[in-house]
């Protein structure tokens, strides 16, 4: 049976399919959406996600929100303002999620990124919060917690500025960090995968984020859901070092592989499972 032949008869094996998305997205000028994809090959959008997922982790081509892009295209990191328009409601029942964690008197260390962003904006709308001390390496959480002060002290690590993330890496947010002794660190990052752990695609923040999770002595991961399935240059850190994910929006599949691995999971619109860990 040619290749066109299992084609029309819907029954085309993962390593072919596979190949020819990457024949498709390699011969398109930019982005190719999972819709066209699934159209293409006379299959489901859950199928090309779950392919995309494997050829990204695979290094053939780059997952993209919304679809794929040939290997070189853009940048892989991209600006604040750029992705916090997306997958903004995941995002908001996320930051509820992690802010339902948090305990008036604790001490509480936010990354930098759109969702620990949102963790920021849900932890100010908790009007019963009140004694809590937020450290952050993000220019951006910081202006966004000012709402709550007095009700919370708000510190900066200093260091040098990205103006890219608005974040604050070395050197010189060194000489904060050691010093603080937290209850939880909330840290995002550009992939969730089972093999990596949490990683990130920028090396100086790689390297900020692992001085926030020493400092603290509970880790809860924020990531949405496209961020599973996918690993990048810099590993933050293991599964094994991870108390709590908290997601929105993740393909089932992959969560479920988290949660194998000994994770909890909370899946902000959905159910907990996993280990169980008080806040």
């Amino acid at each position: 049976m040619s290749d066109d032949d299992l084609f029309l008869a819907g029954t085309m094996p993962a390593p072919l399919r596979q190949d020819r998305i990457v024949t498709i997205v390699d011969g398109a000028p930019g982005m190719v959406r999972t819709a066209a994809l699934a159209a293409a090959l006379g299959t489901s959008e859950v199928t090309v996600r779950q392919d995309l997922a494997v050829l990204d982790r695979e290094a053939r081509l780059r997952r993209v929100h919304g679809g794929a892009v040939r290997l070189g295209v853009g940048s892989p990191e991209r600006p604040f303002e750029e992705t916090a328009v997306e997958q903004q409601v995941a995002k908001a029942a996320i930051g509820r999620a992690a802010a339902a964690l948090v305990r008036s008197g604790q001490c509480v260390v936010l990354d930098v990124g759109t969702t620990p962003a949102a963790v920021a904006e849900a932890l100010v709308a908790r009007d019963d919060l009140v004694g809590v001390t937020v450290v952050t390496n993000s220019l951006t959480t910081a202006l966004a917690l000012e709402r709550a002060v007095p009700r919370f002290t708000v510190i900066v690590t200093g260091g040098t500025l990205r103006p890219l993330q608005h974040s604050l890496v070395a050197p010189f947010n060194g000489a904060v960090l050691p010093m603080i002794a937290a209850d939880v660190v909330f840290l995002g990052g550009t992939g969730v995968d089972v093999e990596h752990g949490l990683t990130n695609v920028n090396l100086p923040e790689t390297e900020a984020k692992r001085m926030l999770r020493a400092a603290a002595g509970r880790t809860v991961v924020v990531a949405d859901g496209s961020k599973f399935g996918r690993a990048h240059i810099g590993v933050v850190t293991g599964l094994e070092d991870i108390d709590v994910i908290v997601t929105a929006e993740a393909p089932p599949e992959l969560v479920e592989l988290v949660r194998a691995a000994g994770v909890e999971v909370v899946v902000a619109d959905g159910t907990t499972s996993g280990r169980n860990h008080s806040a």
